[in-house]
C-alpha cells in the first residue's frame, strides 16, 4: 500500500509541475519572492541606517546569487533553487517510504540543502583562490604604485605577472579607467566591490584616501600585511578544524550506525525503533539534532577572516 501511495504521490507532483508550468526560472522567482518579501520604505530606511538587520535566510540566498554572478555561473543558481526543490520532494517520499512522518521535515531540509551546499563549496574555493592571488597582486602593484605614484600605471606594469581571476579583475580596472572613465576613484570603488574580502575593501579604502593625500602610500604595506597574517593564522589551526569536523562526522555516523547494529544485536529492540509511535519520535529528534549539528559544523569551523 505504501507503494502504490508514493506512485500516487509522484504522479501528483508531476502533474501539478506540468499543469502549473514551472521551470528553473520561475521556481527561482518564486523562491526569492518567499526569502526577500517586499518592504516597506520604513524598513529600507531602518536597515540602510542599521537600526534593522535583514533575514540571515534572505542575505545568504543573495550573497549566493551575486557570487554565482561574479563567478560567470549565474544560470546555476536557477538550477539549484529548482534542484533543491525536487530534491525536498525526493526527501519527504524517502520518509513516507520508511513510515515516519517525523522525518519529513529533517529529510525534506537536508536534501534540499545539498545543491546549495555544493555550490557554496564552490564559491568558498573560488574566493580562497581569489585570497592566495591577491596577496602576492597587492604587494607587487603597492610596491610599484609606492615608487611611481599613479595606480593605473602600476597595475599595468604588473598585469603580466598577475594570474586569473586576479589578473582579469585588475585587467576590468585599467580597461575602465582607460576607456570609459578616467576618474581614478570612482573606478577603485567598482574594483572593490568585485572582491568579497574585507582586506582587500581596506586596501582599496586606503588608496582612496592616498589619491587626496600622497603621504599615505605608507600605510598600504601594512594593510597587505594583513592577508599574510591571515594566511599564517589559519594555516596554524587547518589542522585543528580538520580534526573537528572528522570527530563530528565519526560521532554523527556512531549515531546513524545503531540503527543496523541494533538490528544485528536484538530484533525486538530494532522494530520498537523503527515501527513504534516512540521509536519514530525517537529517530525523527536525532536526525533533527544531528542537522542542527551539522550546520553549526560547518560555521564555526570556517576558516578565519579579517574583520574591522
Amino acid at each position: 500500500m505504501t507503494f502504490v501511495y508514493l506512485i500516487c504521490f509522484i504522479l501528483a507532483t508531476i502533474g501539478i509541475v506540468m499543469l502549473l508550468g514551472l521551470n528553473p526560472d520561475q521556481i527561482t522567482k518564486d523562491i526569492m519572492k518567499f526569502s526577500s518579501p517586499k518592504q516597506s520604505l520604513r524598513d529600507k530606511v531602518m536597515i540602510a541606517k542599521g537600526k534593522k538587520k535583514s533575514r540571515k535566510f534572505t542575505v545568504e540566498i543573495n550573497r549566493i546569487r551575486d557570487a554565482l554572478n561574479a563567478t560567470g555561473k549565474g544560470n546555476q543558481f536557477a538550477i539549484s533553487c529548482a534542484a533543491s526543490l525536487f530534491l525536498m520532494i525526493i526527501g519527504c517520499v524517502l520518509a513516507i517510504a520508511i513510515d515516519n512522518v517525523f522525518l519529513i521535515p529533517v529529510f525534506a531540509v537536508a536534501f534540499a540543502l545539498i545543491p546549495f551546499g555544493y555550490i557554496k563549496r564552490t564559491i568558498n574555493y573560488y574566493e580562497n583562490h581569489i585570497q592566495e592571488e591577491l596577496e602576492t597582486a597587492l604587494s607587487i602593484i603597492t610596491t610599484s604604485y609606492i615608487r611611481n605614484d599613479d595606480i593605473v600605471t602600476a597595475v599595468k606594469e604588473n598585469i603580466e605577472y598577475l594570474k586569473p581571476p586576479v589578473k582579469d579583475i585588475f585587467a576590468g580596472f585599467v580597461a575602465e579607467n582607460m576607456m570609459i572613465t578616467a576618474n581614478v576613484k570612482k573606478s577603485i570603488k567598482h574594483l572593490k566591490e568585485r572582491v568579497n574580502n574585507s582586506i582587500f575593501a581596506e586596501w582599496c579604502d586606503t588608496l582612496i584616501a592616498c589619491q587626496d593625500d600622497r603621504t599615505l602610500k605608507d600605510t598600504l604595506m601594512p594593510v597587505v600585511a594583513k592577508l599574510t597574517d591571515v594566511r599564517l593564522a589559519n594555516g596554524e589551526i587547518k589542522a585543528t578544524l580538520s580534526a573537528a569536523r572528522v570527530e563530528y562526522f565519526m560521532m554523527a555516523g556512531m549515531v546513524v550506525a545503531n540503527i543496523p547494529l541494533l538490528y544485528l544485536i536484538n530484533v525486538e529492540w530494532y522494530n520498537a525503533l523503527m515501527y513504534t509511535t516512540l521509536g519514530k519520535i525517537v529517530l525523527g529528534v536525532c536526525g533533527m539534532a544531528i542537522l542542527i549539528t551539522f550546520i553549526f559544523m560547518n560555521k564555526f569551523t570556517k576558516p578565519i577572516e579579517y574583520r574591522k
